[in-house]
């Protein structure tokens, strides 16, 4: 059967606590300090310090040797190469989906081209309709006034 001390996350009953020099059980806190180094993270048993002497009582007793949750370094390793492999395959998933928006963008393009391309063509059909129009009244008359001209210099001749 495994005790407390062999489970990280659990706690100690009350009546396992030691107790302070005070003669108190002492309380169960967590270590927020970076310093001392690799200690952060550790539970440790702390005096509460409830005597009304004002004596700031000292005790302390380390529980945990490294922080909670800590792994070894084959596993701190194994761990990093899943997260590598996880934010890989969440690029290789973004990539694909850039490449499925981008297939998407340059059917949209090319329909636009095609589009743009149509009325470029019936801009200068158009274009040639009113240019004819303009030119063929203006071409015959004026072959109608050479006509007339031709006729005035052959009678004056």
């Amino acid at each position: 059967m495994s005790t407390w001390r062999d489970d990280p996350n659990a706690i100690p009953p009350w009546n396992e606590r030691p107790k302070c020099h005070c003669g108190f059980r002492t309380w169960l806190q967590v270590w927020t300090d970076p310093l001392p180094q690799g200690k952060k993270g550790c539970r440790f048993f702390k005096c509460p310090d409830i005597d009304d002497d004002f004596k700031a009582c000292t005790f302390m007793q380390w529980i945990d040797t490294r922080p909670l949750g800590r792994v070894s370094l084959k596993e701190e390793q194994e761990r990093r190469v899943r997260q590598q492999q996880i934010r890989l395959k969440g690029k290789e998933d973004e990539l694909k989906r850039r490449r499925a928006e981008l297939g998407q963008r340059e059917a949209a393009l090319k329909i636009q081209e095609e589009q743009f391309q149509a009325r470029e063509a019936q801009f200068k059909r158009e274009a040639e309709e009113q240019k004819n129009r303009y030119k063929e009244p203006a071409q015959s008359s004026t072959t109608d006034e050479r006509n007339k001209k031709g006729k005035f210099l052959r009678f004056t001749q």
